[in-house]
């Protein structure tokens, strides 16, 4: 058996195919399963270099490894079975999304990558309810072409109340759509989501369009537009329908969020509960009627308005372009505005010309998937055909092509080429044909494909953006001719010049001299407390070593002694020391809040970084990490205690940042 635990430790909860994805904090492998039942978890503890095993809800799993956590997730992902490019067995989605995501400016430019986390977020929790109004929506235009019911979407149409009562399950999503988009980018922005759906609210209730009624109201032509104004206080306020609109509540999200951090910084704590919500409130629903929402208005209407000049010069361009760019807008998540000018388009034109287009792109993707499952057949890959089959029906029948594109295209990179070849041949005969066009947003699927116009167009055109990528995809095939096997040596290996990841030793020999007994500083200010009373059973059963707990009253952390920087992870919750006199220490800043992925923390030094009492090792913002619900006690453990005689603490109760926290004894027979 390898000196590495790696494929025990895969092979002992469940396999490759029973892993879904696996991730890992400063010192325990995190798996998330198909099947937890799988696991053996006495067998796992037995595992040579495994210091322990615990089983949690939803079928995750931790293996807690300790500091040379980093080196064993190297190990199990460089095993065959989990790499993705040969097998994929594994669906480490996230990480792909990172690589591909890093191709482009995300990932490069602070803010755009902020920006665009802030729209998907703000989008992603509602696609299913939009998925499911397209569903609608594609049944009441199949209707209407087959003459069963007048046109349902015309002006003066009216629908008996049979239909008309069904023409209002989707008009439900839609309708509140500003609310729905409110209350998430809110929630993003780190504002109470409620404040922000109230504040939207104000301006889509029916007696604000009253406004316009009034006899005050008038008519005056703004860029080109005729708009109604009417004098509230002296100022004039412009009443706009703000149904299906979506970028004021992003902008008014996007304001709200700075002026809700800022009352919760000069407002007692004791009075957030009642003037943080009023005041938010009383600055934003005045701003987001009077100005916001104007100007979100405008600006969408701008950029719609750019989109549909650059296709009336040619709509042959336009369709050909569009299908190209999203496979490649997609992975780096740019298509996320254009989701949004997709709803302004049918908002204000009453049409969308960008989802035919746009279809092309799809049923290129979803024809790449199938020929995939087909080779997957051939060849008896039972991962391979669930993995396409799953990817294919939320495809067809959703419209939804992330389980193709990350789940497969971007794992074997021949398919990319022969998928751009059916996205070129659909968008062109769209071009060809003068366009696409469709009266609602929905979803790209096999089940919306009534929702354009001309239908015949549409559907010639994704049928051969099917074929022609599933075609190619059959003849070349898609994994690599040659299994690249330096390239999987290569990611095994440590790169070059990196700081060690796992814990480091100092040579006794060439360690300062020391006495028979070592002192460890507090790291923060706080109150110190047992292990025992960490909500954590790794670190309150002892698993990771002798230590103390702190809960923290400030929001820094400080290196405890004189030391090295052994493992400083970047998203800031944890970091590994070794002192002078060799103790390696691990401070642990909150419980679970790796799964903060560094928001709210502010790292100070870095790998294999010199330190001396006192260093700032890392700020937090301890509003984040409470809002998120994780608890801020921090655990301080001796890692190698078993070099010592004994580790413990010199007391309990409040302490300072510098002030003794633990006494380490060195053996008698130890050199010095």
């Amino acid at each position: 058996m390898s000196d590495s635990p790696a494929a025990e430790i895969v092979e002992l909860v469940g396999g490759p195919g029973n892993i879904e994805s696996l991730t890992h904090c400063a010192t325990r492998l995190r798996f998330q399963l198909r099947d937890g039942d799988l696991v053996d978890k006495s067998a796992v503890e037995a595992v040579p270099g495994v210091m322990g095993a615990v089983p949690q809800a939803g079928d995750r799993f931790q293996v807690v490894i300790g500091g040379g956590v980093q080196t064993v997730y190297n190990d199990i992902m460089a095993l065959p079975t989990m790499k993705g490019d040969a097998e994929g067995d594994v669906d480490d989605t996230a990480a792909i999304k990172a690589r591909e995501r890093a191709k482009g400016p995300r990932g490069k430019v602070a803010w755009l990558d902020s920006l665009f986390e802030f729209l998907s977020d703000s989008f992603r929790p509602i696609l299913g309810a939009l998925l499911g109004a397209s569903l609608f929506i594609t049944f009441m235009a199949l209707m209407a072409t087959l003459g069963v019911i007048p046109s349902w979407n015309a002006p003066g149409v009216v629908l008996e109340p049979s239909w008309a009562f069904i023409n209002l399950m989707w008009q439900c999503v839609f309708v509140f759509l500003p609310l729905m988009v409110a209350y998430n980018a809110s929630q993003k922005i780190g504002a109470d989501p409620w404040v922000g759906f109230a504040i939207m609210a104000v301006v889509m209730l029916p007696g604000f369009l009253a406004l316009g009624q009034d006899a005050t109201a008038q008519q005056i032509v703004f860029l080109g537009s005729e708009i109604t104004t009417v004098p509230v206080f002296g100022i004039p306020l412009t009443i706009f329908d703000y149904n299906s609109q979506v970028f004021p509540p992003l902008l008014m999200a996007a304001v709200l969020g700075p002026l809700w951090k800022g009352l919760k910084k000069i407002i007692p704590d004791n009075l957030h509960l009642i003037f943080v919500p009023f005041l938010a409130m009383l600055v934003m629903i005045p701003l987001t009627a009077f100005l916001i929402g104007p100007i979100g208005v405008y600006a969408g209407a701008g950029l719609a308005n750019l989109l549909s000049s650059i296709n009336t010069f040619s709509p042959l361009i336009f369709a050909i372009v569009i299908p190209l760019a999203y496979p490649f807008m997609v992975p780096l998540g740019l298509h996320w505005p254009v989701n949004a000018i997709m709803l302004l388009n049918i908002q204000t034109l009453g049409y969308d010309f960008i989802q035919g287009p746009m279809g092309a792109w799809n049923f290129a993707c979803f024809g790449a998937t199938a020929a995939v499952l087909v080779l997957a057949w051939r060849e008896r890959d039972q991962v391979m055909k669930q993995t396409a089959t799953g990817a294919l029906a939320a495809g067809l029948l959703g419209g939804i092509s992330e389980p193709s594109l990350y789940g497969i295209h971007l794992r074997f990179k021949r398919i990319y080429p022969r998928m751009l070849v059916g996205c070129f041949v659909g968008g062109l005969i769209i071009g060809i044909g003068g366009g696409v066009r469709t009266e609602a947003f929905v979803f790209t699927s096999l089940l919306t494909i009534p929702a354009f116009q001309p239908l015949a167009l549409y559907g010639i055109a994704v049928a051969a953006a099917f074929i022609t990528s599933m075609t190619l995809v059959m003849i070349s095939g898609y994994k690599p001719k040659e299994p690249p096997e330096a390239q999987a040596a290569q990611a095994a290996a440590a790169p070059a010049g990196a700081a060690p990841v796992g814990p480091v030793l100092i040579d006794p020999g060439n360690a300062p001299e020391v006495a028979k007994a070592l002192e460890v500083m507090s790291p923060m200010d706080g109150t110190v407390v047992a292990l025992s009373q960490v909500p954590d059973p790794v670190f309150a059963g002892g698993t990771m070593g002798p230590g103390v707990a702190i809960e923290p009253t400030g929001d820094t952390v400080y290196a405890p002694a004189e030391g090295v920087v052994a493992v400083a992870q970047t998203t800031g919750h944890a970091f590994g020391l070794v002192l002078d006199g060799g103790i390696e220490l691990l401070i642990h800043v909150g419980i679970d809040t790796v799964n903060l992925k560094g928001e709210g923390f502010d790292v100070k030094v870095s790998n294999g970084q010199r330190i001396e009492i006192g260093t700032p090792l890392v700020t937090f913002d301890r509003s984040v990490i409470e809002k998120a619900g994780y608890p801020l006690i921090t655990p301080v453990i001796v890692l190698n205690a078993d070099q010592f005689e004994t580790v413990d603490p010199l007391a309990l109760g409040p302490t300072t940042a510098g002030a003794p926290l633990l006494v380490v004894e060195i053996k008698a027979n130890a050199t010095t």
